[in-house]
């Protein structure tokens, strides 16, 4: 008798939470504040995946609901000047305090992962990472092992907070949505300033959202040498990558880094040159419709997962393909 009701208890709860499903997902600043980040609109994109019960967008600022997406029922908006992560927590905990969602998404971004654990830790749960695909509202799939392996998560906490990583999910369209725009009182920080931002600007595209990626690594021997491939890049209307070793060697800046531990990319078209192919740089990229490597060494593991592999010098072959563009 008392499993039967035990197993009544667990039915009436999980209709209950079917029933009561809500998601909020904490927009990524855009380098445009009139739109949403690409990022962000993925990370609605995987909401959609969860439940069909309302969508909760947060932002830093106001914005236009004609550029958000129909899926959103709501709009908060925290009124702060700043993105920093003890101010986004801290608006996270007092919106759960007052809607109590079942799911907090942000995208598996630099910026997601500098907020979310902050986040997770002041409600008291345990978050589920760089998810990329989602199976259920308790069950999700994310990486080990560098991509290596793939793993089934499944959470048994109250609310559910995730990141989701952006090249999983398709952009959600921008449609227009008839949101309530709500403000969201929240205190204001004392134990930590925002100073400034220093921001690098490019005429380029964005490199985590940029349909060609032109990527080099130590074979470029030095930083000068990346002149080749920015005007690849720039023939290709695409971004410039680089390797974490090239990043190390101090060739450009960790903006650019592209891997397990620095941006994840999956773009139409990536240009490997003078990349070995480590396994920590092919999990940043290896869901990229079309690989091309260039490198003098045929058994460079990137020659092996390439879709075109070109084993030249790459400093004879990247000025004469850009001059054939």
């Amino acid at each position: 008798m008392l499993s039967t009701i035990a197993r009544r208890g667990r039915l009436l709860s999980t209709s209950i939470s079917i029933r009561c499903a809500s998601t909020l997902i904490i927009a990524e600043p855009a380098s445009d504040a009139s739109a949403l980040a690409p990022s962000t609109l993925a990370a609605i994109s995987a909401a959609q995946k969860l439940h069909s019960g309302p969508i909760t967008l947060m932002l830093n600022t106001s914005i236009d609901p004609s550029v958000v997406p129909s899926s959103i029922s709501t709009i908060l908006n925290t009124n702060q000047s700043d993105s920093l992560a003890e101010t986004i927590a801290a608006a996270v905990k007092k919106a759960q305090e007052t809607y109590s969602f079942s799911h907090i998404i942000a995208p598996a971004t630099k910026f997601g992962s500098n907020v979310l654990p902050r986040a997770a830790a002041a409600l008291n749960c345990s978050p589920i990472t760089d998810i990329i695909d989602i199976l259920s509202e308790d069950t999700f799939v994310r990486p080990i092992y560098a991509g290596s392996a793939l793993a089934k998560v499944q959470s048994t906490e109250d609310v559910k907070v995730l990141s989701v990583r952006s090249t999983a999910f398709d952009q959600a369209e921008v449609d227009g949505s008839s949101a309530t725009v709500v403000d969201l009182d929240v205190e204001k920080q004392i134990l930590t300033e925002f100073v400034k931002a220093n921001v690098s600007k490019s005429d380029r595209p964005e490199l985590s959202s940029a349909n060609i990626v032109v990527s080099g690594g130590r074979g470029m021997k030095n930083g000068e040498n990346f002149h080749l491939l920015e005007a690849l890049a720039d023939k290709l209307g695409g971004a410039v990558g680089a390797s974490r070793a090239a990043v190390d060697a101090g060739y450009v800046p960790n903006d650019l880094q592209v891997g397990q531990t620095g941006k994840v990319v999956a773009p139409d078209l990536y240009i490997a040159v003078g990349i070995s192919g480590a396994i920590q740089h092919l999990s940043g990229m290896k869901d990229s419709k079309t690989i091309v490597a260039i490198n003098s060494d045929a058994e460079a593991p990137i020659m092996q997962v390439a879709d075109y592999a070109l084993c030249q010098d790459l400093f004879k072959a990247v000025p004469e393909l850009t001059e054939k563009l």
